[in-house]
């Protein structure tokens, strides 16, 4: 082997993303939403040996369901324990995970996108889950089951 910009060494990371597969390349078999799952095992596992002082995750959560997005909600709160964790999510699971919980809002004015952002309160907090359990219909059920996945957390 002869050396090249990248170096010597050249690693290739098998992974079996479903039982009874075999190890293939990461790069070749895994999902962006695969990627950052396993990401955040990786960043999860070695935040005990390593000091990160910051973490964020663009949608950790994509194509995943309501069981697998409890998880990795809660992974995300207990790496949160030791290191400052952002993380982009849709899923009322993740969201309700947070130590905090933030609202981001895009609007396009005059031809230019802004972005906005605010901390939430509990009882904004209690109203942005349960919008998104419920979209536009919030109701007395969405209200409780956005305060239950806040005591879960």
């Amino acid at each position: 082997t002869h050396p090249s910009p990248l170096g010597m060494d050249s690693v290739c990371f098998l992974v079996s993303t479903n039982p009874g597969q075999p190890l293939q390349p990461i790069a070749k078999v895994a999902s962006g939403g695969e990627l950052s799952r396993i990401s955040l095992a990786i960043q999860v596992i070695t935040a005990q040996k390593v000091d990160t002082p910051s973490l964020i995750f663009d949608e950790v959560d994509v194509g995943i369901s309501g069981p697998t997005a409890a998880v990795v909600g809660k992974m995300l709160r207990k790496l949160g324990e030791s290191t400052q964790v952002m993380c982009v999510t849709h899923l009322p699971q993740v969201a309700g995970c947070g130590h905090q919980q933030m609202f981001v809002a895009k609007h396009t004015k005059g031809g230019q996108t802004e972005t906005q952002m605010r901390a939430l309160d509990e009882e904004q907090r209690v109203a942005e889950l349960a919008r998104l359990l419920g979209g536009s219909q919030i109701t007395d059920s969405t209200l409780a089951n956005a305060k239950e996945l806040l005591i879960a957390a």
